[in-house]
């Protein structure tokens, strides 16, 4: 029976909409991406595998043609869509309208090849019935202008990415990643840790007072701080600059009082009468926010929430799909006319008339270039359902109500009130002519603020904070109730959030909003970046890999040369601009300019060595001295070269503990770690046989001994290690013992049918080995000592089956946001991990079980759960296909592989005409 065929990205998506299209339709899904440039040696066909570009699988000296493939584990797929294409008469192409969702439409539409069928596409920004009825009824055209933008945007990626990483494998360590935005971010966190490390504290002193405006005021006491003496501003924290000196701007125009000095006006002060010298009276008004879009809702998220932008993204696509938010992945802030009237109805029904504007508010866009025109992310239909109407709970509740609050506030009345501003002066004991400020705002109307209030970074007030002070006149008497010295300290600049990394981002015009979660994600995967608290603190590799790029890709990773590539972009969505001659000036180069392909061509000498050391303080000492340590990053993490006690050069080397930020490695505790016998390596000798350094020294997981390898060993060589004995102190141990440690495991014989039996030391103690068959030993000198007789004897025991009862829960969180399912904290073999009864995830080195929250726990959930079930190892035994089999469908695969890349090819040539 003939049916109109819908395609959408998810299956969620896909029950929901033919819900709405009825009987006529069938609504299938693609299941994400059905194609991609190949991710690995054994995904790239074998036609192309010989050929240069073979390993980009991007032709680049004929148009920079990709070549992509289908997934091994989508092939299946795709035979069904096209199964179910057959008895069609239509195709709608339903993928979601931005550059990423028209390129699967593009592919869809490429790889099905429809024949004697209308193909439309049909957009739609939320997923209601009058929305997808509308969208089916009013399709377009395949918008091609944003298929070449995202194919260009994915083509520079692999570039880069399959260009320059292959460069930190070399050079700083394998199996490390360079991306075009994602390098760039991980520049950021790295240079804001670079200013806290070059950072010098200056310490200021100013005068905090109570003053008391009298009787006859019903507000009486109002706090002030001093602000100047003798007509000149006392300096404050803003005043100083990075290396703890006054800003040269600041020199001579403002006092910088110390202690003694505001200890002293404290005491002058005392028998002082004030008076006021100004009042400055001012109306404040306050405009609601716009309404959301992804980088401020991943923002206010992090800040109001606590849920990284990875989690917020993923309660969104729920929200989304299940209808009841529109399209989360927008620049816009622009809002429907059904939209706004929705929510006037609302604030009128929740608030009154009298916070209702006369007119709907219009929002423009302040992101340059804004893409596709969505709308801001709002509630769904044409009349919000409040949060409790919803029948959603945990994050996904949070999370609504957060849009649907934003939203509302958004068509509301602007607050107003009053700013004040009040000086009081008076003459000290010591001649001195001393002012204190007073700044107060309160509000009158509060507006919008009583639907909905922005959340702060780094303290900062928030806009309904109000400050109240008495009605003073210039010339009023006001006596100071009490005065103090208070001393303050200058403070490094913040690190980076995962809310104010994106803001950065954004506001250098760097990356676009739906691709900040996969950015964060994967600087934070990588090792380059980890989590304190809500903080992003870059580790000592991450220094070790921007060193690289900045100092032989200076353009590659350059801020406003990553933003112009955005604008590049733009104007190829546009059809401004064409794709084949953008990624020809990036990847060949033009004039002057040299390109990717040069750079990693004519890279020169690399001193690895060089590349990977550091002088501890970071930026040398106040004198300039050179302390003689210096922070090596090496193949196991980073550790401390340092002069021995006879003043050798680099004779002591210690570890540095992995959570152990950058900025808090100053002289004092590299020279402590360098003290610290467990923080470092102690030679022990030369192995007998090897003839090969043994050293001791602490790990993340304990104390253990190993080898030096030479420095020309092979990358794939590896030190032969062991762990030391409870019986063992790292400080003690001999080169006697250590090489008996290092021999393990002990071959104890063999049995009857020439199975080998070794004993071994265990993350869980001593043990006996024979095949898979493992048992126990109750003492570590049994390792050693424990013949071929008494270990037969142990295996002629029965083994112990059964497990032990499951232990109870380290701690419960509550809920998870995606499952719903109650999470956990347990202790498992390999150590703490968070479960909600399907997902597992693991904790990582700077997480804690009394620390770990539930938003944290979510992250690492969602983490987990994006990368799919476990693969289930394949079952003993089974059978294997027989040969001829195997082999006819090699060839039956081959043959067919042949055809599909010639289609593609012809394909590829018509489109490029």
């Amino acid at each position: 029976m003939a049916h109109k065929l819908v395609i959408v990205e998810s299956p969620t998506k896909a029950r929901k909409i033919a819900g709405y299209l009825g009987k006529d339709y069938v609504v299938e899904s693609s299941i994400g991406h059905i194609r991609d440039l190949p991710n690995n040696a054994a995904d790239t066909p074998a036609k192309i595998k010989d050929k240069p570009w073979g390993r980009l699988a991007v032709d680049v000296d004929n148009g920079f043609q990709p070549y992509y493939v289908v997934p091994r584990d989508k092939k299946a797929h795709i035979s069904k869509l096209k199964g179910l294409m057959k008895d069609a008469d239509e195709l709608f192409l339903a993928t979601d309208g931005d550059r990423e969702g028209e390129a699967i439409a593009w592919h869809l539409l490429d790889e099905l090849k429809p024949k004697n069928i209308p193909v439309k596409r049909m957009v739609f920004h939320e997923i209601t019935e009058q929305a997808i009825l509308e969208a089916a009824q009013n399709p377009r055209e395949l918008a091609m202008d944003l298929v070449e933008a995202q194919e260009t945007r994915r083509i520079l990626d692999r570039l880069y990415g399959y260009e320059v990483s292959p460069v930190l494998w070399r050079k700083v360590m394998s199996g490390l990643s360079a991306g075009r935005v994602q390098s760039v971010a991980t520049r950021l966190v790295v240079d804001r840790e670079a200013e806290r490390m070059r950072f010098r504290v200056a310490s200021y002193w100013d005068l905090e007072g109570t003053f008391d405006a009298g009787s006859k005021h019903e507000q009486r006491m109002f706090p002030a701080k001093v602000h100047s003496v003798d007509g000149a501003r006392v300096a404050r924290g803003s005043d100083f600059g990075p290396d703890g000196q006054l800003k040269q701007a600041a020199a001579g125009k403002v006092v910088h009082l110390d202690r003694p000095r505001a200890e002293a006006l404290v005491s002058a002060l005392g028998e002082t009468t004030f008076d006021v010298r100004s009042v400055e009276s001012k109306p404040y008004k306050r405009s609601p926010y716009a309404p959301f879009r992804t980088t401020t809702l991943q923002q206010e998220a992090s800040r109001k929430l606590g849920m990284s932008a990875s989690v917020t993204m993923s309660v969104a696509q729920r929200l989304y799909e299940n209808g009841f938010i529109t399209y989360m992945r927008t620049d816009s802030t622009t809002l429907s006319d059904s939209a706004v009237q929705a929510a006037r109805a609302q604030v009128r029904e929740l608030y009154g008339a009298e916070y209702l504007p006369d007119s709907p508010r219009v929002y423009a866009s302040k992101v340059k270039n804004a893409q596709e025109a969505h709308e801001a992310i709002r509630p769904a239909g044409e009349s919000f359902r409040t949060p409790a109407q919803t029948g959603l709970t945990g994050e996904q509740f949070r999370l609504y109500e957060l849009i649907w609050m934003r939203t509302v506030a958004s068509q509301m009345r602007d607050a107003v009130g009053q700013t004040v501003s009040i000086r009081v002066g008076g003459a000290a004991a010591t001649g001195e002519d001393v002012v204190f400020s007073a700044s107060g705002r309160v509000i009158t109307f509060h507006g919008f603020l009583k639907a909905y209030v922005e959340g702060t970074d780094h303290g900062a007030a928030s806009d309904d904070s109000e400050t109240r002070l008495p009605q003073l006149t210039e010339g009023d008497a006001v006596s100071a109730a009490s005065l103090a010295a208070a001393g303050h300290e200058t403070k490094p600049p913040a690190r980076y959030t995962e809310a104010t990394l994106i803001k950065e981002l954004e506001d250098r015009e760097i990356g676009r909003p739906s691709t900040y979660a996969s950015i964060i994600g994967t600087i934070l995967n990588r090792g380059y970046v980890y989590k304190k608290g809500t903080a992003l603190v870059p580790a000592w590799l991450a220094f070790s890999v921007v060193r690289l790029l900045t100092e032989h890709f200076p353009r590659q990773i350059d801020y406003e040369f990553t933003a112009q590539m955005e604008d590049v972009l733009d104007e190829i969505a546009a059809g401004r601009s064409d794709r084949n001659t953008e990624l020809a000036e990036f990847y060949f180069g033009a004039g002057d300019v040299d390109g990717l392909k040069t750079l990693v061509n004519e890279l020169g000498d690399i001193d690895a060595k060089e590349l990977a050391t550091f002088p501890v303080p970071f930026g040398g000492t106040e004198d300039g001295a050179d302390s003689g340590i210096h922070l090596r990053v090496g193949k196991y993490g980073p550790y401390l070269e340092g002069p021995g006690d006879d003043g050798t050069p680099l004779a002591k080397r210690a570890n540095v503990p992995d959570d152990l930020p950058p900025d808090e490695l100053t002289l004092e505790k590299a020279q402590e770690l360098l003290a610290n016998p467990a923080g470092e390596e102690r030679e022990l000798g030369r192995h007998p046989e090897t003839g090969l350094v043994v050293v001791a020294k602490n790990g993340r997981y304990g104390p253990f001994v190993t080898e030096l390898l030479p420095e020309d060993a092979p990358k794939s060589a590896k030190p032969r290690t062991g762990s030391l004995l409870s019986s063992m102190a790292l400080d003690t141990i001999g080169i006697d013992d250590a090489v008996k440690l290092l021999s393990l495991p002990r071959v104890v014989g063999t049995d009857a049918e020439g199975v080998e039996i070794t004993a071994q030391n265990g993350r869980y103690g001593p043990y006996l080995k024979k095949g898979t068959d493992s048992r126990s030993l109750t003492s570590e000198d049994q390792i050693f000592d424990i013949t071929l007789d008494e270990a037969l004897a142990i295996y002629a025991q029965p083994k112990q089956r059964g497990r032990a009862a499951a232990a109870p829960p380290l701690k419960e969180l509550g809920n998870d946001p995606v499952s719903g399912q109650p999470i956990v904290v347990k202790a498992g073999r390999f150590g703490e991990y968070v479960t909600d009864g399907e997902y597992n995830a693991t904790l990582r080195k700077d997480d804690s079980v009394e620390a770990v929250t539930l938003e944290r726990a979510a992250e690492l959930l969602a983490e987990r759960r994006a990368k799919g079930p476990a693969k289930k190892a394949a079952k003993k035994g089974a059978k294997k296909a027989p040969a001829k089999k195997a082999t006819a469908r090699k060839a039956t695969a081959k043959k067919t592989a042949a055809k599909k890349t010639t289609a593609a090819t012809k394909k590829a040539a018509a489109k490029k005409a």
